[in-house]
C-alpha cells in the first residue's frame, strides 16, 4: 500500500511533526486483532531526530506486527469464557469470534464480527479518536487524544474508556513503544532507565541484555533473527511515580521520558535488531456506568 493512498493526519506544534495513520475497516494501514487501531504514528521528528519508523519487513494491513509507534495492546476480554464460534472483545479493535479451544494467541489473525464505529476529530498539534461499540452486553465509547503540547517537546497522548454496557470491563494494558532512535542498530547504544532499582531474567538474549543499576543495557548490538526478551521486570511499588521511563541512544544523541499517571501493573521488555520496546502494562477497570481514564506523556530531548 502506498502511503497516499492510506488515510492519514499530519500534525505539529512547531517543534514536533508528526504523521498519524487512522482506523478505517476498508483502507486502514493496520486492520490486525492484536493492537488497538487508532494512533498509529510512522513518523515523529524533533531536532532533527526521528523516534519511529518501519521496524519490520514484511506487511500486510492484518499481520499482527506490521505497526509503529507508540500503540496499545488491550489483554482479550471474555476470550477464555467463550466457546469455539462465540465472540470476545478486543478494545479498540471490535468484537471477535473464538474459532477453536487454543489458547489465545496475538500472533494469530481472529475473524472480526463488528469492529464498530470510529469517529476522528483533527486539528493543527492534535487528533482525536472515538470508537463506538455496541454488541450484545457490550457497549462503550473509547476515546484517546494524541496531542502535541504548547511549546514543548512533549506529546501526550489522553485515555478515556467509558462502559455504557452491562458488564463489568477488566483488562490489562500496554504500550508497546515500538521505538527506534534515528534508526541506529539496536546495541550498546541504547539504555532503557527506570527510578527504581531493577531486577530480573532475559529469556531471551540474557547474553545480550544485562541489568546495572536501574536500567537496562546491551553488550553488543542484537544480530538478525535474535531477541532480546524478558516476561516481567521487577522493582516498581505501587506508585504512578514508578511509571517512569527514560529510553536513550548516546549513538543518535537523544532520548525521550515516558510517564503516566497509573500505577504499574507489570513491565515487559522486548527488542530485536531495529526497535527498542520497554512494555509497561496498567489494569483498566470500569464497571457498569463507569469511566476509566489514563494519560501517558512522552517528553523527547536531546542528549
Amino acid at each position: 500500500m502506498h502511503d497516499e493512498q492510506i488515510p492519514q493526519s499530519d500534525i505539529s506544534n512547531g517543534l514536533i511533526k508528526s504523521r498519524l495513520y487512522l482506523p478505517d475497516s476498508d483502507k486502514g494501514y493496520y486492520r490486525g486483532t492484536r493492537f488497538d487501531w487508532s494512533g498509529i504514528v510512522p513518523v515523529l521528528e524533533f531536532a532533527g531526530h526521528n523516534f519511529f519508523g518501519q521496524w519490520f519487513e514484511e506487511y500486510s494491513p492484518t499481520l499482527h506486527d506490521a505497526i509503529m509507534g507508540p500503540v496499545d495492546d488491550f489483554t482479550p476480554v471474555g476470550y477464555k469464557e467463550a466457546k469455539p464460534g462465540e465472540i470476545f472483545l478486543k478494545i479498540g479493535i471490535g468484537i471477535i469470534t473464538k474459532p477453536d479451544e487454543e489458547p489465545y494467541d496475538f500472533h494469530r489473525t481472529y475473524p472480526i464480527v463488528n469492529s464498530g464505529k470510529w469517529k476522528v476529530s483533527k486539528q493543527k498539534d492534535m487528533v482525536q479518536f472515538i470508537h463506538d461499540l455496541k454488541y450484545e452486553d457490550y457497549y462503550y465509547e473509547y476515546e484517546k487524544t494524541i496531542k502535541l503540547i504548547g511549546n514543548k517537546s512533549e506529546m501526550v497522548i489522553s485515555h478515556k474508556f467509558r462502559n455504557k454496557g452491562t458488564v463489568t470491563i477488566e483488562t490489562p494494558v500496554y504500550n508497546h513503544n515500538f521505538f527506534m532512535l534515528d534508526n541506529q542498530p539496536v546495541g550498546p547504544g541504547y539504555s532503557a532507565r527506570f527510578p527504581f532499582s531493577l531486577s530480573g531474567v532475559f529469556v531471551d538474549g540474557h547474553d545480550i541484555a544485562a541489568i546495572k543499576g536501574n536500567s537496562v543495557v546491551l553488550n553488543r548490538n542484537i544480530g538478525k533473527d535474535e531477541t532480546v526478551f524478558s516476561t516481567g521486570l521487577e522493582g516498581f511499588g505501587y506508585s504512578a511515580s514508578d511509571y517512569d521511563i527514560r529510553i536513550e541512544n548516546r549513538i543518535a544523541g537523544t532520548g525521550v521520558r515516558i510517564t503516566c499517571d497509573r500505577p504499574l501493573l507489570k513491565l515487559v521488555f522486548w527488542a530485536c535488531p531495529t526497535t527498542f520496546c520497554p512494555e509497561p502494562y496498567i489494569v483498566l477497570r470500569a464497571e457498569s456506568g463507569q469511566e476509566f481514564s489514563w494519560d501517558i506523556r512522552y517528553e523527547f530531548y536531546q542528549l
